[in-house]
């Protein structure tokens, strides 16, 4: 089932129909605040279905206000095709369309990405978080021509994952303004490192446009920029504390929200000491939300790292 959006004015991609109308509102204003990059636990090898369940339940009742299933963090270079389809398909039912589900549907291939973005249509999916290809390296053009092509075949609310240091390739503030004009690209997540660009596409894209970070330590000096919210890891471990800190953000209240990020800053760092998601992983099975299972080219953090990210998790006041 899908949330019930009309998204048929919107997203209309026939022959003369590929640049954005006026958008619907509800439909922009579904992907803001804290949205978690949603881990896979493992159990024995497979994606253990139950406690990914659970997971979500835990964070509709944490005040998450989004789960981004089958990104980065949830491990999608190491799921099989089919993993990956039944991971959002469960991400799906267990939210039960109380928040929404944005899959990570991207690939290098486009035919790829298209195959998997119109899953996440199917099941139910209230949008896709489409990753710029990696690896292959694809010009300004060519990335421009990758989202049409994708827009065009996939009636869903699509944000942009811009991400240069996993995928070697940067859209420019220019490209993205482009992109940004086709029927269904609702917004970005913004994870270059550039605090500039929030300010730079704001004043480039002349249409409504959610940015999202993709940097917990930089979220909270990117919504002082103009951001909707962050697509983060720390919310695996930390939900309450991140909707309350964005949520702060929206009533304009920086100083409590800035008290919250100071409080999770150890531990915004310490998850990333060795490549994510696995510091991330080892955290939740601290808390006992899964264990600290992760697939191969990764592997589980060693002792320095562990030390380090249970210690941040004592400063956040999340173990005791």
């Amino acid at each position: 089932m899908r949330r019930g959006y009309d998204h048929g004015p919107r997203l209309a991609a026939a022959a003369g129909r590929l640049y954005r109308p006026p958008p619907v509102a509800v439909e922009m204003s579904m992907f803001k605040g804290s949205l978690v990059a949603l881990i896979p636990p493992f159990r024995d090898g497979k994606v253990d279905e139950k406690a990914f369940q659970e997971l979500v339940e835990w964070h509709v009742r944490e005040g998450t206000h989004g789960l981004v299933p089958c990104g980065t963090t949830g491990e999608s270079p190491t799921l099989s095709h089919a993993e990956h389809k039944r991971v959002v398909e469960l991400c799906v039912e267990a939210a039960a369309r109380r928040i929404p589900v944005i899959a990570g549907s991207g690939s290098n291939s486009t035919d790829e990405a298209i195959d998997l973005t119109r899953h996440a249509r199917a099941a139910g999916a209230d949008g896709a978080l489409i990753v710029t290809p990696y690896y292959n390296k694809p010009t300004q053009e060519g990335l421009f021509r990758h989202f049409e092509a994708i827009a065009a075949a996939v009636d869903i609310p699509i944000l942009v994952y811009n991400i240069p240091g996993r995928s070697v390739v940067d859209i420019s503030v220019e490209t993205m303004a482009r992109i940004a004009r086709l029927a269904n690209i609702v917004g970005v997540k913004e994870s270059t490192g550039d605090l500039t660009r929030i300010t730079k596409h704001r004043l480039a894209i002349d249409t409504p446009f959610v940015q999202l970070s993709g940097e917990d330590y930089l979220a909270l000096a990117q919504m002082a920029a103009g951001a909707d919210g962050c697509i983060s890891v720390t919310a695996n471990v930390a939900p309450r504390l991140l909707s309350d800190m964005h949520l702060a953000c929206q009533r304009g209240d920086f100083a409590a929200a800035r008290a919250i990020h100071e409080r999770l800053a150890p531990l915004h760092e310490a998850l990333f000491v060795e490549t994510s998601p696995g510091p991330v992983k080892f955290a939740a099975s601290l808390l006992g939300k899964a264990t600290a299972e992760i697939r191969l080219p990764l592997v589980e953090p060693g002792p320095a790292t562990r030390d380090r990210v249970r210690a941040a998790m004592i400063h956040a006041g999340l173990l005791n």
